[in-house]
């Protein structure tokens, strides 16, 4: 997901995106350590995916603050 596309969520859905791919990163790292992972690459793609995330949750966050 681009950080445009992740621009237009809400907080609520933020949160529930960043949840999911937190998941998904442990789920990754323990099939990893099980010998099932083919795909080794998608561990660095939701971590990018978490880090675009939270870059953009706390963009919000600043904008919040700098209105009041």
């Amino acid at each position: 997901m681009k950080a445009t596309q992740i621009r237009e969520l809400t907080f609520n859905q933020l949160d529930k995106k960043l949840a999911k791919a937190k998941q998904d990163l442990f789920n990754l790292r323990f099939q990893l350590s099980i010998s099932k992972l083919k795909n080794t690459a998608k561990i660095k793609e939701i971590k990018r995916e978490i880090a675009r995330i939270m870059t953009v949750k706390y963009e919000k966050e600043r904008e919040v603050i700098n209105e009041k």
